[in-house]
């Protein structure tokens, strides 16, 4: 059985997670979660790709996406594949990553473990999509993915963390240029409308 994403329409948005191997609290440095969100600028300018909200977690992602002119699988794939190795290097070069050894050993055996990897894992295989068809999904895996580091007890209110996309929708300026804020087309503008 295929663990991959799986996209029927690629004019719809999706809710998306990946989750950072065994679970480990990766991004607890803010240098590693900007590698990712360096990603994802490129993967919106170059790549088509659509972000519709976002959260970086200590050990896991959650977006709603979408894309132009490329079937999502692409992007997402490729976004996946650069930020493993990205994030390899940061690890491997951090002198004030105290767990650098650690980390590395348990991505190298999960590397090793799996037929799909040479030597190195990062990103858990099994990822979790959701096509959203309405604007009520729209909005409950939003709110879902904005109350994340409220349940965590990062924040008291979700506006209030860093990274995630609840800021631009409480008015102040996020890390990530969403794609419903700014512009759209078809029934992805529709259910973005109707939550601003």
């Amino acid at each position: 059985m295929s663990r991959k994403y799986k996209f029927g329409d690629s004019s719809e948005m999706y809710f998306i997670s990946f989750a950072v191997i065994h679970w480990i609290d990766l991004f607890i440095r803010k240098e590693y979660k900007d590698i990712v969100l360096d990603s994802w600028r490129f993967c919106q300018k170059e790549k088509g790709l659509e972000i519709y909200g976002w959260c970086i977690m200590s050990s896991h992602v959650h977006m709603i996406v979408g894309t132009t002119g490329r079937a999502l699988e692409q992007p997402i794939g490729e976004m996946k594949s650069f930020t493993s190795r990205s994030l390899r290097k940061a690890i491997e070069k951090s002198s004030e990553e105290s767990r650098k050894e650690w980390i590395m050993e348990m991505m190298k055996q999960a590397g090793l473990s799996n037929n799909n990897n040479n030597d190195w894992q990062l990103w858990q295989q099994h990822n979790h999509s959701i096509e959203l068809r309405t604007p009520e999904m729209f909005h409950e895996k939003l709110q879902y993915i904005h109350d994340n580091p409220v349940e965590a007890g990062f924040v008291e209110k979700e506006e209030d963390y860093w990274y995630s996309s609840a800021r631009d929708f409480y008015g102040k300026k996020g890390l990530i240029e969403l794609y419903c804020v700014r512009s759209g087309h078809g029934n992805k503008r529709d259910a973005c409308a109707s939550f601003e």
